[in-house]
C-alpha cells in the first residue's frame, strides 16, 4: 500500500457534495485478494479506517461528519491499471486542514490495527492524537465564517471561501472580505447581495471555445461576461490572470469581480478531482463530450470513471445541457448520474432518438438540420424544414458561423449548439445569440489557438490545440472537408499520456491520409519522460503502420516543427499546426508571414 496524496476537498467532488479531506492510496493486487472467511487487506483497512475515523470525529465533537471509502482504479505511466482506494471524511469549511490530519491519523491507526498492534497501545496513541488534533481544530476554527455561510444559504445566495478571501453573492451582486476581517451576518446588506446567471462548462474537448463563444453572446446582449478558462481569467475585455485557471480558484476569482453580470466557468477534470467545484450549486451545467484524455491521472483510468468525474457539476445543477450524440453521456444519465437536474439535450442529428424522445415528452433541446441551428422555443412559429413540427427557433445558418468553417468543423457545430442551448437557458435572447455566433471569429483574437485559419499565398495553415485522440479525429474530419493538394500535420504528446494513446494518435494521422507527418518533441510537457521517448513511440508506430520514412520527420521542438512545415508547403497545401508548447510564438510567426506577404517556397525568417 502506497499513500499517494492527502488533500482538502473544498467543494462538490467525486466522493460527495460536501467539503472534507481525502487520502489516495495505491494498492498491490495481493492486498485486494481475500481468502475463505477472511477479508482482503484492502477491505480490512477500509473497515479499520472507518472505525478509527468515526471514533476520532466523535471525540472532537464532529458528530455530523461522515467517513466514506471508495474503491477506484488508477493508471500508471505506460498504461498499467492498478487498484486504488480513496478514504474521505467530511468536515466543516473551517476545519479542512485539521481534517487532513484526522484522516492521516485514522489511516495510521487502521494499519496498526490490521498489523496486530495491541488495543492498549492504540488507546494510548488515540488519547495523544485526540489532544493534538483538538488543538489543530481549535486553531483553524473560524465561527464567523460558518455563521456567514449559514446566513448566505438562508438568503439563497452563493458563498465562496478560500485561505484569503470570503465572499457572498456573485459578480455584480457580490461582497468580499479578507478571511480575518469577516462581518457578522446582521451587518451585511443582504438586499444588495444576489447571484448572477452562470454556467459551468466541462467535457474533454471544446470547453474553451464554448465559453468564449458564450462570452460573445453575453457581450452582444449588453452584459459583462466573466470567464475562467485554461488560458486566462477574463472580465469583459480585461485579462485578470493568464495561464490555466480552469479549477476552482479561477471560478472564485471571476465570481468575486463586481463588474461581472454573467459567469462562464470552464471547468476541467483535474480541478474537480483535486479540489472539487468552485460553487456548491449552479444554475446550469454543460457537458460537451467524453473522450480518452488524462487517463493516467488519479481516479479516472477509463471512460466510465472519467464520465463520473465530468458529471460532478451536473449533480449540483438546476439544469444541464448534454450531448445526445455522446454514448458515455447518455449512459451516465441512464445510470442516474444526472441527479435532479432538468435536462436539455443537443445533437448534430435531428433524428437522434434520445433528443426525439425528450422533445416528445415536452423537454427542451437544440439540433442541427437543413444547414441551420435550431433550439426549442415555445414562442416561435414552426416553419418548413424544422424538426417534426416541434416549436423551434431557427437561430442561425451554419454558413454564417465563422468557427464552423462553413460546416466543415462539425465539432464546432456541436460546440455552437451547446452554446445556443446554454444561451437560451441563461436568458440571453435569440438576437444576442445569433449576433454572438456571427461575430465570433476563429482567430487569435477571439479564440487563440483553436482552429485559427491563415491564408499563406495559396497555402492554408490551421493552428489548433488538438491534443488527444478525440480532438485529433475531429480536426482530421474538418481537414478532410477542406480542399487541398497535400496535407501535413504536426503531432506530439505530453509525457503523462499512456503509450496506447500515443500510438492511437499516430494511427489516426495515417488513417486520415496525411501526406507528411512531423513528429515534434514537447520539451515543456515531458512530465517524467526522457527527451526523445515519446517521439520514438510515435515513429515506431508509423513504421509499424508501413509509412515510408520519407513521409515523416522528427523535430526537436515545436517551433522547429512549424518552420519545417512552412518550408515544406507549396500553394494548395493544408498545414495542421498543432500548437501546445509555444502557441503564442507559433501564432506570431504565422501572422507575421501573412502580414509580410510571404509565399510558399520562400525562406521562413
Amino acid at each position: 500500500m502506497e499513500l499517494r496524496d492527502s488533500r482538502r476537498l473544498t467543494g462538490p467532488n467525486f466522493i460527495w457534495e460536501r467539503p472534507g479531506a481525502v487520502l489516495d492510496l495505491l494498492l498491490a493486487p495481493a492486498e485486494c485478494e481475500g481468502t475463505a472467511g477472511r477479508p482482503s487487506e484492502s477491505v480490512a483497512i477500509q473497515r479499520a479506517w472507518a472505525a478509527a475515523a468515526r471514533q476520532m470525529l466523535d471525540a472532537l465533537g464532529w458528530h455530523a461528519e461522515e467517513a466514506q471509502s471508495k474503491e477506484v482504479r488508477t493508471a500508471l505511466e505506460g498504461g498499467s491499471v492498478v487498484p486504488a482506494l480513496s478514504l474521505a471524511i467530511s468536515a466543516p469549511l473551517d476545519g479542512l486542514y485539521a481534517a487532513c490530519s484526522i484522516n492521516e491519523w485514522a489511516l495510521d491507526d487502521a494499519v496498526s490495527a490490521v498489523s496486530g498492534v495491541s488495543a492498549g497501545d492504540r488507546a494510548q496513541d488515540f488519547a495523544a492524537a485526540r489532544e493534538r488534533l483538538a488543538v489543530e481544530v481549535a486553531e483553524e476554527a473560524r465561527p464567523a465564517l460558518l455563521e456567514l455561510r449559514a446566513a448566505a444559504l438562508k438568503a439563497g445566495v452563493c458563498f465562496l471561501s478560500d485561505d484569503e478571501v470570503v465572499s457572498v453573492g456573485m459578480g455584480a451582486g457580490s461582497a468580499s472580505w479578507p478571511v480575518d476581517e469577516l462581518p457578522v451576518s446582521v451587518e451585511v446588506d443582504w438586499a444588495a447581495i444576489f447571484d448572477v446567471p452562470h454556467v459551468v462548462v466541462t467535457g474533454t474537448n471544446g470547453k474553451s471555445t464554448t465559453v468564449r463563444l458564450l462570452a460573445a453572446m453575453v457581450t452582444a446582449a449588453g452584459e459583462v461576461p466573466g470567464i475562467s478558462s485554461t488560458d486566462f481569467v477574463r472580465v469583459g475585455a480585461e485579462d485578470l490572470e493568464t495561464g490555466d485557471w480552469s479549477g476552482p480558484g479561477g471560478g472564485r476569482m471571476l465570481l468575486r469581480d463586481k463588474r461581472v453580470t454573467v459567469g462562464l466557468l470552464e471547468t476541467a477534470r483535474g480541478g474537480m478531482m483535486r479540489r472539487g467545484l468552485a460553487v456548491e450549486s449552479t444554475d446550469l451545467a454543460v457537458v460537451l463530450n467524453i473522450d480518452a484524455d488524462h487517463l493516467t491521472e488519479w481516479g479516472t483510468p477509463d471512460l466510465t470513471s472519467l464520465t463520473e468525474a465530468k458529471f460532478i457539476p451536473v449533480r449540483v445543477a438546476k439544469t444541464a445541457v448534454l450531448n445526445a450524440d455522446d454514448e458515455h453521456i447518455v449512459a451516465a444519465v441512464e445510470r442516474d448520474l444526472g441527479g435532479a437536474a432538468e435536462l436539455v439535450w443537443f445533437s448534430l442529428d435531428a433524428k437522434n432518438p434520445v433528443l426525439l424522445r425528450h422533445l416528445e415528452r415536452g423537454g427542451r433541446g437544440a439540433w442541427f438540420a437543413d444547414g441551420a441551428l435550431f433550439v426549442t422555443s415555445p414562442a416561435a412559429d414552426v416553419s418548413p424544414g424544422e424538426l417534426l413540427g416541434f416549436s423551434a427557433l431557427r437561430v442561425a445558418e451554419v454558413k454564417d458561423i465563422p468557427m464552423t468553417l462553413g460546416g466543415a468543423a462539425r465539432y464546432n457545430v456541436a460546440n455552437a449548439l451547446a452554446a445556443v442551448a446554454a444561451g437560451i437557458e441563461l436568458g440571453l435572447g435569440a438576437a444576442a445569440i445569433h449576433q454572438g455566433l456571427s461575430d465570433f471569429e476563429s482567430d487569435p483574437t477571439d479564440n487563440p489557438g483553436r482552429l485559427n485559419r491563415f491564408d499563406l499565398g495559396g497555402a492554408v495553415a490551421l493552428v489548433d490545440f488538438a491534443h488527444n485522440p478525440g480532438g485529433f479525429a475531429a480536426l482530421f474530419a474538418a481537414a478532410a472537408a477542406l480542399p487541398a493538394k497535400r496535407r501535413l500535420v504536426l503531432i506530439g504528446q505530453a509525457g503523462d499520456r499512456e503509450e496506447a494513446s500515443t500510438r492511437n494518435m499516430a494511427r489516426t494521422a495515417v488513417e486520415a491520409g496525411m501526406d507528411h507527418i512531423v513528429v515534434k518533441e514537447l520539451t515543456l510537457h515531458l512530465r517524467g519522460r526522457e527527451l526523445g521517448e515519446l517521439p520514438a513511440i510515435f515513429e515506431d508506430e508509423l513504421r509499424c503502420l508501413g509509412l515510408d520514412e520519407s513521409r515523416f520527420t522528427h523535430a526537436p521542438d515545436e517551433m522547429a516543427a512549424v518552420r519545417f512545415a512552412l518550408e515544406w508547403a507549396r500553394p494548395g497545401d493544408l498545414l495542421l499546426l498543432l500548437a501546445h508548447d509555444a502557441r503564442d510564438e507559433v501564432l506570431a510567426l504565422v501572422q507575421g508571414l501573412v502580414t509580410s506577404g510571404w509565399q510558399p517556397g520562400q525562406p521562413v525568417a
